[in-house]
């Protein structure tokens, strides 16, 4: 987008022509007349004018028959068709002001300009008798009060120009108050935040990212809390592209059990004359699904129906961007090259330790009658692995007993693979995985790939020598053994732990054409990306799938759906994925292992365990952002006794 120019959102919903007030609010006053209603004629109309026509049929009604169009609409309609209907009757300001949660403030306040937020203001007033702002401020409080109130005002500056002096002044600004410092001087990412253009946040970002090599959503996260990171990280976002914002807010609408029809029924109405093409768009870019199927999947009936209609129909299966959704995903792998995201453990080093005590104390707890499960946990839990093998050496030294044949005889089920899994060495737990993921009647083969996708050269390369030491067979040997054909060969290229290390190679990233052969559609592009996929370093990689936006015009995520098969498209696709955001992938796992009926014990504990001293911290704020629950909610939910207990401790919090 070039300097001054402006976004041009695009709606679905637009005046329609030859229109006549009168004649809708009479068809209207027939569809509702006499025993039933015509509701196929109701939505039909109703979705096919603009809201400024809408007002007038409301204001012909009255004149024509002498009574209210919406209270007729409600008493004659019912449940979620009726909410919907009714509220596309009414003004945008009107609607917006009927949000009470959290998550309905940040919502709006986040997402709308300076006119639309007055009008509300105005609208919530007339409607209420009261204040917008002293009902936000009765019933919030804190630094999120704070920033409703000031975003509230309806004040943002909205000029196009953009001051580099004073762009360079709040990088800083913000950096200082937040990263460079212990503790988080909260006003000055208030001040910023609500105050300044959109043109000059956008350019804030930038340096921001270029200066720190790191986003300033990975710094709010980590100094901020509550919902008032959730506002301050909505209102980036709404910065960055207000579409992708909505399309995120969808999916989280209708995702999992149960769909959250007010959210869905708002932003499916305040959208569709504004920007609803590009929220289509993005919400396939993100989540690789139309936003137009979700519907279909998540809904029924007229209700269903009419959303249908709003959101204007389905995307094309090509993967072909929109221009505003192609120059989003360019940046998203631009940002996963070069910004250089912190990892942070839930699990570290326990101060004070002491081998000798821990393991006298681990023999206290499972000499005699009974065991003592939380002793085992208290400490298992709590100590770094390097520390866990201390205490496995003190045992046998001091005890002249093996700590691991003790644990196994004292513990059993999830617990004891649990717990076991905690005191073998990465390499050993990572063989002991892989081993798994083959034995027995079939063969796990997203456990293959999530652990070979995401181990680091050295780790596969110990794994693999433990694999051997354990199995008395090379880990090579047994994944050909178990597995065939192509998906064979891109696990075979992963086991050798060669993956390039560096930095992308511009003048390479040319000649690593995937475009050119996926064009082509030829027989060999399993090969062409094992050789690419498999081989090449995760920044080079990021430049490569760059590049294909660039030359395409497409999402190299859809292409591997569209064109590959079974488990070699799942192993490359969670190759992208790692590539883009490893903790994300990761999060998606657990999430995987935990929904629905019945739970992944396997999965939880492989991820959970070999992530503590890596990332997890890092996966559980991923986990919250696309699933908008926490993980540990799901953990409490989902597990049970002191599995679950020992599970929490790993994860480390809340969120």
């Amino acid at each position: 987008r070039g300097k001054g120019e402006r976004r041009v959102f695009r709606g679905t919903i637009t005046d329609a022509p030859d229109f006549d007030a009168s004649a809708d609010a009479e068809t209207l006053y027939n569809a509702m007349k006499g025993i039933g209603s015509d509701k196929e004629a109701i939505l039909d109309l109703v979705t096919s004018r603009s809201n400024a026509q809408r007002h007038e049929i409301v204001a012909a009604y009255k004149s024509s028959f002498g009574q209210d169009l919406i209270e007729d609409l409600k008493y004659e309609l019912t449940g979620k068709f009726e909410r919907l209907i009714v509220s596309l009757m009414r003004t945008p300001p009107y609607h917006d002001g009927t949000g009470t949660d959290e998550k309905c403030l940040i919502e709006i306040l986040a997402s709308r300009n300076n006119q639309q937020i007055q009008d509300m203001v105005a609208a919530y007033r007339d409607a209420y008798g009261r204040e917008m702002e002293e009902d936000i401020v009765a019933d919030t409080s804190g630094h999120f009060k704070k920033m409703l109130v000031v975003l509230l005002q309806g004040t943002r500056d909205e000029s196009e120009d953009v001051d580099t002096e004073l762009v360079a002044e709040d990088v800083q600004d913000l950096y200082a108050a937040g990263e460079e410092q212990w503790g988080t001087e909260e006003a000055k990412f208030i001040m910023i935040l609500g105050n300044r253009s959109m043109p000059h946040l956008r350019q804030v970002f930038d340096e921001y990212e270029k200066a720190y090599e790191t986003t300033i959503e990975n710094s709010i996260k980590s100094e901020l809390s509550g919902d008032f990171e959730r506002l301050m990280l909505a209102v980036v976002q709404c910065i960055r592209s207000v579409p992708m914002f909505f399309a995120r807010r969808l999916y989280k609408s209708m995702k999992g059990l149960g769909t959250a029809d007010n959210t869905l029924i708002r932003i499916m109405i305040c959208r569709s004359e504004i920007d609803i093409l590009d929220i289509r768009e993005c919400f396939r870019l993100r989540y690789e699904k139309s936003l137009y199927n979700m519907i279909k999947d998540d809904t029924s009936g007229d209700y269903k129906r009419t959303l249908l209609n709003l959101c204007g129909g389905d995307d094309d299966l090509a993967g072909e961007f929109f221009p505003e959704a192609a120059q989003m995903a360019y940046k998203m792998w631009e940002v996963s090259a070069t910004i250089k995201v912190k990892l942070r453990p839930t699990v570290r080093p326990a101060s004070g330790f002491d081998p000798a005590a821990d393991a006298q104390a681990l023999r206290k707890a499972m000499k005699g009658f009974g065991t003592d499960e939380d002793a085992i946990i208290d400490i298992v839990a709590n100590r770094s692995n390097d520390q866990r093998q201390e205490i496995r050496q003190a045992f046998k030294s001091l005890l002249g007993r093996d700590l691991m044949k003790d644990l196994k005889s004292e513990l059993s089920k999830n617990l004891e693979r649990l717990i076991i899994g905690l005191m073998l060495t990465p390499a050993e737990f990572d063989a002991k995985m892989m081993r798994k993921a083959m034995e027995g009647v079939g063969t796990d083969e997203h456990a293959l790939i999530e652990i070979l996708v995401t181990r680091s050269n050295e780790q596969i390369q110990a794994m693999n020598e433990a694999y051997l030491r354990g199995y008395k067979k090379t880990l090579e040997d047994a994944i050909q053994s178990e597995t065939s054909g192509h998906f064979c060969r891109i696990l075979t290229s992963l086991v050798q732990g060669a993956r390039e290390d560096g930095p992308a190679d511009m003048d390479r990233a040319d000649s690593d054409e995937l475009a050119e052969v996926c064009n082509a559609g030829s027989d060999d592009i399993e090969i062409k990306f094992m050789s690419i996929l498999c081989t090449r370093s995760f920044p080079h990689l990021c430049k490569v799938f760059q590049e294909f936006v660039r030359k395409t015009n497409k999402d190299i995520e859809q292409i591997i759906k569209k064109e590959m098969s079974g488990d070699v498209k799942n192993a490359f696709y969670a190759i992208v994925c790692s590539v883009k955001n490893q903790p994300s992938y990761l999060a998606d796992r657990l999430y995987k292992a935990m929904k629905g009926l019945g739970t992944d014990d396997r999965a939880l504990i492989r991820i959970m365990v070999s992530r503590s001293e890596v990332d997890l911290f890092n996966i559980r704020k991923e986990f919250k952002e696309t699933h908008d629950a926490s993980l540990h909610e799901f953990i409490q939910s989902d597990t049970s006794g002191d599995y679950r207990k020992t599970l929490l401790i790993l994860c480390g919090g809340e969120d």
